[in-house]
């Protein structure tokens, strides 16, 4: 194929994580050095920022600052939950990225989100296809997660899972203090996929973690697991439960439900509330001491635990990426295929095409949880333990981390 030569737009979307800005590092640092782009541009905000032109020129900022970005968590460029309507049904919003394409030659497309940005990739990259625009249209990977279909591991599950792991550990600590009953319920974000709750059980695995974790993996039983929590507290005087936010009865129903009051910008229902709500029926249950703890947002950006693994693979996606758009691939997206034989991990990447990878969710096979449905299995441990290795090294400054602090100029700025 022959070299196309243009401006590269690079975007975020969706939630953020702890290592989703050294996937744009990746991306960034590898354009700026082929020959072949000739501007790298950052859309603020996501596709929004494409469709606003709200767009930052990446060329006038300090590499030192650039380089920063490895160790900054949440989305520097800005992200967005923005849902493109089915081209078929509306075209406004393609019109108008296909404008802005062309208003500033842009030849390259990088967009780094989860399943609901993988589903924009592909639609804005068949619709290119569909009108003779010539843009290479590239997905990098990222979701807490870690559900995304058609890759070993998402970039950000890795920082997130040992976030969880670690932070199950001291409050189990924190938890056998006293000699008095008490049982906790820990609420760990996953809506379908229970791969984050399952992070837990590293905790256990290492000798200090949640006797019972409940993924939605396995339809929730109330009754069940009140016996289960009993059946410890009563032979122990202490139970530490690890819950994912979308368990659920066999009917489907959230067992959150009734905290559920909104949903986010694709439609899904915003969870919380199930550990206040478990705990409240545990205690009534039992007459225990309880006490309900829901991580939240504490899980997406926590840098300070992050896995240099998980640095250092988003990063190679994001550096992938381009190097694979620049060859003269397109509609794809980076994906990890890894190997653990012998406990040595190695991991590299692949290409998948777009269709198959968006708004598919990847679970956590049934075979890597227990029988009882209350705990995970060795298998788990194993494909997780390599993905939390490594201690970042971050920048500091006052003994604070030191974060990126870029210019963001917008190119309406510069080009007047």
């Amino acid at each position: 194929m022959s070299e196309l030569k243009g401006t590269c737009i690079v975007g975020q979307s969706g939630g953020p994580t702890a290592v989703i800005n050294s996937s744009i590092l990746g991306v960034i640092r590898t354009a700026l050095d082929a020959d072949c782009i000739t501007r790298v541009l950052g859309a603020a905000h996501g596709i929004k920022g494409v469709l606003d032109d709200k767009l930052y020129d990446m060329g006038v900022e300090d590499a030192a600052e650039l380089e920063l970005l490895k160790y900054t968590p949440s989305s520097a460029l800005g992200s967005c939950r923005y849902k493109l309507a089915d081209p078929d049904v509306d075209e406004t919003d393609y019109k108008r990225i296909l404008e802005i394409f062309k208003k500033y030659d842009v030849r390259y497309f990088f967009y780094n989100g989860g399943n609901d940005s993988m589903d924009t990739c592909n639609k804005i990259s068949k619709y290119m296809q569909k009108v003779g625009y010539e843009c290479r249209i590239m997905g990098v990977p990222k979701t807490i997660d870690n559900d995304l279909n058609g890759t070993d591991h998402c970039p950000g599950f890795g920082s997130a899972a040992k976030f969880i792991a670690t932070t199950c550990m001291e409050v189990h600590r924190d938890a056998h203090v006293y000699d008095n009953g008490m049982i906790t319920v820990i609420e760990i974000m996953g809506r379908h996929a229970g791969w984050l709750a399952g992070a837990a059980g590293l905790a256990t695995w290492a000798g200090y973690g949640p006797d019972l974790i409940y993924l939605p993996e396995v339809d929730f039983d109330m009754d069940q697991f009140l016996k289960d929590v009993s059946d410890i507290y009563n032979r122990t005087g202490k139970c530490m439960v690890a819950v994912s936010e979308g368990i659920h009865y066999a009917d489907g129903t959230f067992v959150s439900e009734a905290k559920t009051s909104a949903t986010d910008g694709f439609g899904h229902a915003q969870l919380g509330g199930l550990a206040t709500m478990l705990a409240e029926v545990v205690k009534k249950q039992t007459g225990a001491k309880v006490r309900g703890i829901e991580l939240s947002l504490l899980q997406r950006c926590a840098s300070h635990v992050a896995s240099k693994t998980d640095i250092d693979e988003a990063f190679m996606a994001g550096k992938a990426a381009v190097e694979a758009a620049v060859s003269g691939v397109t509609d794809k997206m980076v994906a990890f295929q890894c190997t653990r034989e012998g406990g040595k991990y190695t991991c590299q990447t692949v290409l998948q095409p777009l269709d198959i990878v968006a708004n598919f969710e990847k679970k956590v096979p049934r075979e890597w949880i227990n029988a009882a449905g209350n705990g995970i299995e060795q298998p788990f441990v194993d494909y997780a333990l390599p993905l939390i290795q490594g201690a970042p090294g971050t920048p500091k400054s006052s003994e604070l981390p030191r974060f990126a602090a870029l210019k963001k100029v917008f190119t309406t700025e510069i080009d007047q």
